[in-house]
């Protein structure tokens, strides 16, 4: 499908708040939220309208509603829950899923512990937050999950990505849209993105 490197000054103003190792968890919790709003714009762009007669106060007219296809947001847990208020602020009625992914420290490999659902997940746009897109190795298990669930319309969203990771992720799902607020330079020799802004989890939840 496509990928998108997203690039708008307030995006990019946004995120150099959050890399700030001054920025405290309220504030950074905050720009999460504001940042996954801002990407909800464009990862939502394509939606299917339909039209209905509207009565205004001064005449009726045609106006555009949202059809189709329903929306589920699935957020990679824990860090993706920070994501998720921004994108409901945009689509309220939208359902909530959950999948838990960890990373090994020592292998950096992923590994899943929940995997809850909206019904009729194949019928549904799924949205797949996740702050970071360091190795692509939680992203990639998460779509594995959802595809095997019976999801075709995926949207990943991430605010940071590693070249590493981004192309791990279209390749092992070429058919998804990816969405991301800014490409990093690289990963260091732990795994963590470089410059990036550590841990998204820590700092959104003040853990250490």
């Amino acid at each position: 499908m496509k990928t998108v490197i997203l690039d708008h000054p307030l995006l990019r103003h946004k995120i150099s708040l959050l890399r700030d190792e001054n920025t405290g968890t309220r504030d950074f919790r905050m720009l999460v939220g504001e940042i996954a709003m801002l990407m909800g714009y464009e990862a939502l762009r394509e939606l299917p309208t339909e039209s209905i007669r509207t009565k205004t106060p001064v005449s009726e007219t045609e106006t555009a509603v949202i059809s189709g296809k329903k929306l589920a947001v699935v957020p990679i847990i824990r860090a993706g829950l920070g994501m998720l208020d921004g994108i409901l602020q945009l689509v309220p009625v939208a359902k909530v899923g959950h999948i838990g992914i960890y990373r090994d420290e020592q292998t950096h490999e992923p590994h899943e512990y929940l995997c809850r659902l909206p019904d009729n997940i194949d019928k549904r746009i799924v949205i797949v937050p996740d702050p970071m897109l360091a190795t692509g190795g939680s992203a990639i298990q998460a779509i594995d999950l959802l595809k095997c669930k019976g999801a075709k319309d995926i949207r990943f969203m991430s605010i940071i990505a590693a070249p590493e990771g981004l192309r791990a992720l279209q390749e092992a799902h070429p058919d998804i849209e990816i969405y991301v607020g800014c490409l990093d330079e690289r990963l260091n020799d732990k795994a963590y993105i470089v410059p990036g802004l550590g841990d998204a989890g820590d700092r959104i939840f003040g853990t250490r």
